[in-house]
């Protein structure tokens, strides 16, 4: 999920409006490109992210940064969990389990979801240029603050 996270900050942040090759985007996260290229299909299919074809197509954010939410892409990638959890949750071990843990479990992710969901990649990429991180392609992106 975090890697998820990191690519689409990385493609907003650093390559702004050009496409973002993924030799490029692994090599600044320092993952290998078979991993990465998973990440990335789920991420287009799922419309946070376009593949633009040519050689110097690359990846793309599929729409606005200042609408695209961390939430999103946290329940994007749950989603693939989504079977195990819920058969773990009908499995009731106990009272405890059933009444206690679980419903605190619960509220506590509704609660993070809910602040994950205020947040946007445009957020992050404004807190990176605060703390004057510079791009990596030396091409400054500008983001008005």
């Amino acid at each position: 999920m975090l890697l998820a996270l990191e690519a689409v900050v990385d493609i907003a942040y650093n390559h702004g409006e050009e496409p973002a090759q993924a030799q490029d985007i692994t090599k600044n996260l320092g993952v290998p490109l078979r991993y990465l290229e998973q990440v990335m299909q789920k991420l287009v299919r799922a419309g946070v992210l376009k593949g633009v074809r040519g050689p110097r197509g690359g990846y793309q954010l599929a729409g606005d940064r200042r609408h695209t939410t961390v939430g999103e892409i946290v329940r994007l990638l749950d989603e693939a969990k989504r079977p195990a959890t819920a058969l773990l949750e009908s499995e009731a071990s106990n009272d405890i389990a059933e009444h206690v843990l679980r419903p605190w479990w619960l509220n506590t992710h509704d609660m993070l979801m809910r602040e994950l969901d205020g947040i946007t990649i445009d957020d992050l990429c404004r807190q990176a240029q605060m703390k004057n991180i510079a791009t990596r392609t030396g091409r400054p992106v500008q983001f008005d603050i």
